[in-house]
């Protein structure tokens, strides 16, 4: 029996999941900034980076389990053609049933990850955003679209480098400041940047503009 809050975790993957939240708005960051897309952020993370700026989502008993019939709903509601799923950690469920869900109804599957778990799912788009707190799976690295690493600190530039050597050929790669710091690592970004132009500088635009 699926419950519709938190008290229990005892949920079928292929009728619900834990939702911190989910709403229509802009991609903020990465390859597709500035594109309209539906996400879903799921709840539950381990990797628990010390300047996550959702790290309500880390606790999954702290919100709901929604069915997925309640998502295709909301998601019918809007005008996505893109649905978004991130977290917290996504890749922590059985990620079959959603993403065939979403293919069902003709719209684009993209996830966002940390890549410490195996991702499951049949997806357009994977990026990896790897973290040392929890390093992320060589089978994750070599699915990634997208590596987006983010910089709170000097020592981030390698950890970058390190992993663009890793990804396949067609990645993109992208550098993206860690938000609270971002005025005083932007120039150093940018400097790195110019001398290492196979990367790409993401901002988190949403925030500029005051949107989830």
């Amino acid at each position: 029996m699926i419950k519709t809050n938190a008290e229990s975790q005892q949920f079928d993957s292929k009728l619900a999941l834990p939702v911190m939240e989910s709403f229509y708005t802009i991609q903020g960051e990465g390859y597709h900034q500035g594109t309209a897309a539906y996400f879903i952020r799921l709840a539950g993370c381990d990797v628990e980076c010390p300047w996550c700026d959702v790290k309500e989502s880390w606790d999954a008993q702290e919100h709901e389990i929604v069915p997925l019939l309640t998502l295709k709903e909301l998601l019918g509601e809007s005008k996505a053609e893109i649905v978004v799923v991130t977290g917290g950690e996504p890749a922590m469920y059985d990620l079959d049933p959603l993403t065939s869900m979403i293919h069902s109804m003709g719209l684009k599957t993209h996830i966002e990850t940390s890549g410490a778990y195996p991702i499951t799912g049949d997806w357009d788009w994977v990026c990896v955003s790897p973290k040392r707190f929890k390093k992320a799976l060589k089978e994750c690295i070599d699915l990634a679209d997208e590596l987006k690493v983010i910089i709170a600190h000097e020592n981030d530039f390698r950890f970058a480098q390190k992993y663009a050597l890793l990804v396949n050929i067609k990645c993109k790669l992208f550098l993206q400041p860690e938000w609270s710091h971002s005025e005083d690592l932007m120039p150093e970004i940018i400097s790195y940047v110019k001398e290492n132009p196979h990367f790409r500088i993401s901002l988190q635009v949403h925030k500029y503009m005051n949107i989830p």
